[in-house]
């Protein structure tokens, strides 16, 4: 019998099987693709140039995540971030490049999203990241959308705008359906006391390509990871838990660590966790987006004084660059399904013609593109963690926490997702089991 059973080896399963084999554990990780990485993700072009497909950008705030990036040896680079330029707003009724945010129309408008996001910090400081259901008002930010918040302070029509064009350039939901206690807890997981503070979050990445950090993981891991193998079952009990496959195969170990994303777990049989906990992890939902990435010979939107940086109300909510000549783009969840209508051969030529708008006719023939529609993928079924309002109390205080010899981790197992989520749930999975199982090295 197996110590631990890893199921999903996305960064989460990963670091948590890392962990695990590092403390003495005998472990075994299953993935259902022929790849270890889960929505990390990327391929080589031309020179050998890394191109993500999957998540690649982290923060100063992400410390699990850079911890580990400094214990693989991998070396951190910056973002968009540190590009001069100016950043484009795609919306309805054109094209504007500004280098000061959001194209505001007069300065009375741009006080006033200063004046809401003042009020917004003042709330972040009331909640604890760990623990938002003490919040004395917890139930009504939780009911409250972000969205109808802005409307109960006054915000003007711009200053909702901006912030709905915000929302949707993370493809994490619309604002009209997140939750204001989700946001306000996101938020203060990482200190911040804004809006979306771009230092806090997507300042950095590493530099030989976000998805060396899982392919490292993998190859310490080596025969421990067993590609193909999907999970259809998980049977949890103290005398041994079993992990039944599409295949009709078992596999037997003392403990589980689920590291699947929760649209996925949805579809899983999951018995002997208690109701509440079961009930606990089907009220999580994931945002379903896709990434577009396409390559050039070099940054074609420089020519126009642009910095690569974009959002915007149509079908490409937002795109950066991710590194010379590569522009990485998202579909938010309120626009995907009008990729997903799309015949597969006119997905990429539809996407470029947006780009092209944007950033001009070179930019609608780029050397390479690629699309991930991670809202689809039926290993992943989502791309970032998404609160409706009343998810938060629906969730509940299990949200993140194990019920041995059952452990979960992933993005959507903390606060605020994201990369660093992964890495923080995986290892904190890992230290929980090292700590509880009665196999466990002293």
């Amino acid at each position: 019998m197996t110590d631990v059973i890893v199921v999903g080896a996305g960064l989460a399963g990963l670091a948590a099987a890392r962990d695990l084999a590092l403390g003495g554990a005998d472990v075994l990780v299953l993935e259902a693709r022929d790849r270890v990485g889960g929505r990390v993700e990327q391929v080589s072009v031309d020179d050998g140039r890394p191109v993500q497909l999957g998540g690649e950008l982290v923060g100063c705030a992400h410390a699990a995540y850079l911890g580990l990036v400094e214990e693989l040896g991998l070396t951190l680079a910056s973002t968009y971030t540190s590009v001069a330029g100016a950043t484009t707003y795609d919306l309805v009724e054109g094209v504007f490049r500004s280098e000061d945010g959001f194209p505001f129309a007069t300065s009375g408008e741009r006080a006033d999203y200063e004046r809401v996001e003042r009020l917004f910090g003042q709330l972040v400081a009331t909640v604890d990241p760990d623990d938002p259901w003490s919040h004395p008002d917890a139930s009504r930010l939780d009911g409250l959308s972000w969205a109808a918040w802005l409307r109960s302070v006054d915000a003007l029509p711009s200053t909702c705008r901006a912030v709905e064009v915000g929302a949707l350039a993370l493809a994490a939901g619309s604002s009209e359906q997140t939750s204001l206690l989700a946001e306000l807890r996101k938020a203060a997981a990482v200190g911040d006391d804004g809006f979306y503070a771009y230092d806090l979050w997507e300042s950095m990445q590493v530099a030989e390509g976000s998805a060396e950090v899982a392919l490292r993981m993998g190859a310490e891991l080596g025969e421990r990871v067993r590609l193909r193998a999907v999970a259809t079952a998980i049977t949890v009990s103290p005398s041994g838990c079993r992990v039944r496959l599409a295949s009709g195969e078992e596999l037997v170990a003392e403990a589980v660590v689920c590291a699947l994303p929760v649209s996925v777990l949805h579809a899983i049989e999951l018995e002997g966790v208690s109701p509440e906990r079961l009930a606990s992890l089907r009220a999580q939902r994931h945002a379903r987006a896709a990434k577009v990435v396409a390559v050039y010979e070099r940054s074609v939107w420089e020519d126009l004084g642009a910095n690569g940086l974009s959002e915007g109300e149509l079908l490409l909510s937002s795109t950066w660059p991710q590194r010379d000549g590569v522009l990485s783009g998202l579909v938010a969840p309120e626009r995907v399904m009008w990729l997903a209508a799309t015949a597969e051969e006119h997905r990429l030529p539809a996407l470029c013609a947006e780009v092209a708008r944007m950033y001009g006719d070179e930019a609608s023939t780029p050397a390479h593109s690629f699309l991930r529609l991670w809202a689809t993928d039926p290993f992943t079924l989502g791309y970032t963690t998404h609160w409706w309002p009343g998810d938060v109390l629906r969730v509940g205080p299990l949200h993140g926490t194990h019920e041995p010899p059952f452990y979960v981790c992933g993005s959507d197992q903390w606060a605020a997702g994201y990369m660093e989520g992964a890495v923080r749930t995986g290892r904190a999975a890992a230290a929980a089991a090292l700590r509880s199982e009665a196999w466990a090295p002293a």
